[in-house]
């Protein structure tokens, strides 16, 4: 068994690993953007249309409810952080695979703090309707 270190990359690999990182860090951040716009989107449309139910608003005959539609978007939204987070750290651990090392992903941690709002935003549309 051959104990000995493998290389360090030189200055042009390391600088491809780099942008490659940062690339998929934006990625990840455009997947947390994309996932918070839907679930703050869906939250408001449900409290809007709650609001107005409170005012006496009539009820229309609709093929989807205001709430549903709501729900419907914050699960879309939590969906997409947690497809895109499995894919982002399936490219992390190839990139760790490559080059032996990796860096820890902010994006992760911001995706699991976003995660846990979409996940009270979705409990508290569907406990409260």
């Amino acid at each position: 068994m051959n104990s000995t270190p493998a290389p360090s990359p030189d200055a042009g690999t390391r600088l491809a690993f780099d942008r490659t990182w940062l690339a998929y860090e934006r990625t990840m951040m455009a997947w947390v953007r994309t996932a918070t716009s839907l679930i703050t989107f869906g939250f408001t449309i449900y409290k809007f249309f709650e609001f107005e139910a409170g005012r006496g608003a009539p009820a229309t005959g609709r093929l989807l409810t205001p709430r549903q539609f709501g729900m419907t978007m914050i699960g879309t939204g939590l969906a997409a952080l947690v497809l895109s987070t499995v894919e982002h750290r399936r490219h992390m651990r190839q990139l760790q695979a490559e080059l032996g090392t990796t860096r820890r992903s902010v994006a992760v941690v911001v995706a699991a703090v976003i995660s846990l709002m979409g996940l009270v935003a979705f409990l508290a549309a569907l406990f409260r309707g």
